[in-house]
C-alpha cells in the first residue's frame, strides 16, 4: 500500500494561530509528542522571524531524533543563513523555501513579473544547495496560479534538486475536483516529476481542507501537510489526525496510508489543545469530545446490538478508553501508578507522587474520577515552570449586592509570604486585582477562557489566561473543580511564565555585549 508522508507544522503554521504564543519548553513537548505520534517531517518554526524562534527551532533540532526537523525561509539568502543556524545539531535537517507565484501575490506583493519570480527562486534553492541535502520548495497560493506557469516553476524545481515541491491551496480556495487536477496536470507534464515528492498543503476557508488533501493523495500527491486539530492561521489547516483516520477506515478506497501510531492521536490533540489554549469543539472529527458519543435512543439502541451500526471506527484506535469511571478515592498508589502506565505515561519517582498527591485531593472532592480528569492533572505539571510565586490560599467574599473582595497569600521564592486584599467588579478580577498587589506585578490580562475537563457538576475546569507586560506575552494554565481556584492558579502560572520570559531575555541582552 502506498505510503503517504506526513509533514507536521503545528510549531510553525499552526503558533501562528491569533492568540497562540509558545515558549521553547511547550514545542519542545509537543515535538516530543510528535515523534511518539510518528510523523515523518516537523517544521520546527520561521527561524528568521526572531531570535527566540530560531532558539526554539534549534532546541527542537536538537531535542528530536526521529524525525526529520525543517526550517522555513523565503527565498532570500538572510532566512537561509538563519535555518542554517537553527538546525545546527539536527540529525536530518532540511529547509522550506517558499514564494509566491500567483498572479494577485506578484502584482501586489512582489511586484514581479513572471521570469523575476522564477529567477528569485531559483537564486535561493542554488544558494541554499550549498547547505542543505534536503530542500523542500513551495509555490505560495499556487491554487490560483496560472498552470502553465506552475509546470515552469516545478519543473525549475525538479531541475534544481529538490526533494519535495509543495502545492499550497494558500487561501482555501479550490474545490477537491480543481485542486486534484492540478496534481495530475502536473504528474502529466513536468519532466522528471517522478523524481521529487508531491506534497499537498490546503488551508480552510471554506472547509474544504480535508477534502482538498484526500483529492490530492488521489490524484498523486506523496505528502500531505497540516497541523493537530487543523489549528493554523485564519480558519486553520488540515488537520492530520482526520487525513490519518481517513486513509486507515477507507483503505479500500484511497489505497494509501500514513505510517503515524494511531493510538497516539487523542494525547496528542490533548496536549496541543492544552499548551496552545485553543479549545477542541466537542464536535470536531476524530478528537472531538462527542465524536465517539451517542445521546439518539435509535442510535444508542443499535450500539447494544452492533457497534458498526453506528461507529466506522473505534475509539481505542486513537487512544481512548470507552471506560470513564476509572479510579476512586480509595485507590491505592500502585493502582495509580498502573493506570497511568496503561493511559501511556511514564512518570519520574518525583512526578508520581505530585500527581498521586493531586489525585488524592480531587478524589476527595469528586464523586467520580474519569480518565479525562487524570489526564488533566498530570499533563498539567508535565512542563514545569520554575515557580518564583506560588498560590497559597484565596479567600473570597461575594453577594450580588455588595463588592467582591479576595484575599490571597502567595509564597515567593518558596520562603516569602505575601498577603493582599483587594476589591474588583467580580471575584475573578477581585482575585487578580489581589495577586497584582502581593506580588507587585504589573501586567494586562489579555485573554482568558474556561473549558470543563469532564462531565457533572462536580467537574474540573481549566482556566487559560493570556497576560502581556511590556509587548512580553506568556499563557498560563491552572486547574481545580473550583473555578476561582483555577482562574487564580492559572494567573499566577502565568506571572511565573513572565518572569523566566524576562530572566530569559535579560540573559540574551547580556550575551551581545
Amino acid at each position: 500500500m502506498r505510503k503517504i508522508y506526513v509533514f507536521d507544522t503545528t510549531l510553525r503554521d499552526g503558533e501562528q494561530s491569533p492568540g497562540v504564543n509558545l515558549n521553547t519548553r511547550e514545542k519542545l513537548e509537543i515535538a516530543y509528542q510528535l515523534e511518539k505520534l510518528g510523523i515523518d517531517r516537523m517544521e520546527a518554526g520561521f527561524p528568521a522571524a526572531s531570535p527566540g524562534d530560531l532558539a526554539a527551532v534549534n532546541a527542537v533540532a536538537k531535542a528530536v531524533k526521529n524525525v526529520t526537523v525543517i526550517g522555513l525561509s523565503r527565498s532570500r539568502e538572510h532566512d537561509i543563513d538563519a535555518v542554517r543556524e537553527a538546525l545546527i545539531g539536527a540529525q536530518d535537517p532540511c529547509i522550506h523555501i517558499f514564494l509566491a507565484t500567483s498572479p494577485i501575490h506578484r502584482k501586489h506583493k512582489l511586484r514581479m513579473e513572471k521570469h523575476q519570480v522564477l529567477e528569485t527562486a531559483q537564486s535561493a534553492l542554488r544558494y541554499a544547495k550549498k547547505y542543505f541535502s534536503k530542500i523542500e520548495f513551495s509555490l505560495e497560493d499556487a491554487g490560483r496560479t496560472e498552470l502553465d506557469f506552475m509546470v515552469e516553476m516545478v519543473s525549475m524545481a525538479v531541475n534544481e534538486g529538490v526533494k519535495v515541491v509543495n502545492i499550497p491551496d494558500t487561501v482555501g480556495y479550490l474545490n477537491p475536483s480543481e485542486y486534484g487536477a492540478i496534481f495530475k496536470h502536473l504528474k502529466e507534464n513536468v519532466p522528471d516529476i517522478e523524481k521529487v515528492q508531491l506534497s499537498a498543503h490546503c488551508h480552510n476557508d471554506l472547509g474544504m481542507a480535508t477534502a482538498n488533501t484526500l483529492a490530492a493523495i488521489q490524484n498523486g500527491a506523496d505528502q500531505i501537510e497540516g497541523t493537530i486539530n487543523g489549528i493554523g492561521e485564519r480558519a486553520g489547516n488540515t488537520a492530520i489526525e482526520e487525513i490519518a483516520m481517513a486513509l486507515e477506515t477507507r483503505q479500500e478506497f484511497f489505497g494509501a496510508k500514513t505510517s503515524l501510531n494511531l493510538s497516539e492521536i487523542s494525547r496528542t490533540s490533548r496536549l496541543v489543545s492544552k499548551l496552545t489554549g485553543m479549545v477542541v469543539p466537542g464536535n470536531k472529527a476524530i478528537v472531538g469530545a462527542n465524536a465517539f458519543a451517542h445521546e439518539s435512543g435509535i442510535h444508542q439502541d443499535g450500539m447494544l446490538k452492533e457497534k458498526t451500526t453506528y461507529e466506522i471506527m473505534t475509539p481505542e484506535t486513537i487512544g481512548l478508553k470507552e471506560s470513564k469511571l476509572v479510579l476512586g478515592k480509595h485507590s491505592g498508589r500502585h493502582a495509580f501508578r498502573e493506570k497511568l502506565q496503561d493511559m501511556g505515561y511514564e512518570l519520574d519517582e518525583q512526578q508520581l507522587n505530585q500527581a498521586f498527591s493531586r489525585f488524592k485531593e480531587l478524589a476527595d472532592k469528586k464523586k467520580e474520577v474519569s480518565d479525562d480528569d487524570i489526564m488533566a492533572l498530570v499533563e498539567e505539571k508535565l512542563i514545569d515552570t520554575p515557580e518564583v510565586y506560588k498560590l497559597e490560599t484565596i479567600y473570597v467574599t461575594y453577594g450580588n449586592r455588595s463588592v467582591p473582595t479576595a484575599k490571597v497569600r502567595i509564597i515567593k521564592d518558596q520562603e516569602q509570604e505575601l498577603e493582599e486584599e483587594a476589591e474588583g467588579n467580580g471575584s475573578v478580577d477581585a482575585i487578580y486585582n489581589a495577586v497584582d498587589k502581593a506580588t507587585g506585578e504589573e501586567v494586562t490580562l489579555s485573554d482568558y477562557s474556561i473549558k470543563s475537563v469532564s462531565r457533572g457538576k462536580d467537574a474540573q475546569g481549566e482556566v487559560h489566561v493570556v497576560l502581556t507586560q511590556n509587548d512580553v506575552s506568556a499563557q498560563g494554565r491552572g486547574l481545580s473543580t473550583d473555578i476561582l481556584e483555577a482562574s487564580a492558579r492559572a494567573y499566577v502560572d502565568a506571572l511565573n511564565q513572565l518572569i523566566e520570559k524576562r530572566k530569559t531575555f535579560s540573559r540574551r541582552e547580556r550575551a551581545s555585549l
